[in-house]
C-alpha cells in the first residue's frame, strides 16, 4: 500500500472535519478550532490521501504544534479512516510529523492518547515514545483518561564541511593526532 502526504491548510478543512467527525464521535474538535490550528503558523498538518486510488478520499491527517525558537512541540492530533486502519498509515503520518519537529531543532514531542486505545499506545511506543502521566476524565464526555506520552527527538545529523562528503569525515577525538 502506498499513501501521498501533503501539507494541509484551510482548503482541506471540510474533508479533515468529515474524517474527524467519523474517527472522534463523541470528542470532535469543531470546525473553528480546526480552521484556527490549519491557519496557525505555528501549526503543521499533514492529509494522506491512497496512491493510485479512484478517487482522493482523505485517508488520514494528522497535525503537529510547534512554536518558532521552541524546544517542545505537540503532536495535536491524527486520525485514519478505519478503511485504512492497519496498513501502515498511522506510523508513516507520526514519522513525518517527528520528522518535522527534528527540522525544526524540536528536543521534545508530546502528546496524549485515550487510555482506552491500546492500538495507538502501542504505536506511539514503538516510535520511541515514554509514558509520563495521566490526566484522569481529560477526554469528554466519555469521561476517559488521557496518557501523557513524550518523545526525545534525536537532532539532526551535523551537515559536512563545505566540500566534503560525508563519507570522508573521519572520527576525530579531543587529543587525536590527525
Amino acid at each position: 500500500m502506498s499513501w501521498s502526504l501533503r501539507r494541509a491548510g484551510v482548503a482541506d478543512l471540510d474533508a479533515i472535519m468529515e474524517l474527524e467527525h467519523t474517527v472522534f464521535v463523541n470528542d470532535a474538535w469543531s470546525a473553528d478550532m480546526m480552521r484556527a490550528e490549519l491557519s496557525s503558523p505555528h501549526g503543521y498538518y499533514l492529509v494522506a490521501t491512497e496512491v493510485d486510488a479512484d478517487d482522493a478520499t482523505l485517508a488520514g491527517y494528522g497535525g503537529l504544534f510547534a512554536p518558532s525558537r521552541s524546544d517542545d512541540a505537540d503532536i495535536q492530533t491524527i486520525a485514519v479512516a478505519g478503511h485504512a486502519r492497519g496498513r501502515g498509515l498511522g506510523r508513516l503520518l507520526m514519522q513525518a510529523l517527528i520528522e518535522q519537529a527534528r527540522q525544526q531543532d524540536v528536543t521534545q514531542v508530546f502528546l496524549e492518547v485515550r487510555a482506552d486505545n491500546p492500538v495507538a499506545i502501542a504505536l506511539y511506543r514503538s516510535l520511541g515514545f515514554e509514558e509520563l502521566g495521566v490526566r484522569p476524565g481529560y477526554y469528554q464526555p466519555d469521561d476517559v483518561d488521557a496518557i501523557v506520552m513524550r518523545l526525545t527527538v534525536q537532532p539532526r545529523p551535523p551537515m559536512p564541511a563545505h566540500g566534503q562528503s560525508p563519507l570522508d569525515q573521519t572520527d576525530q577525538h579531543p587529543g587525536s593526532i590527525a
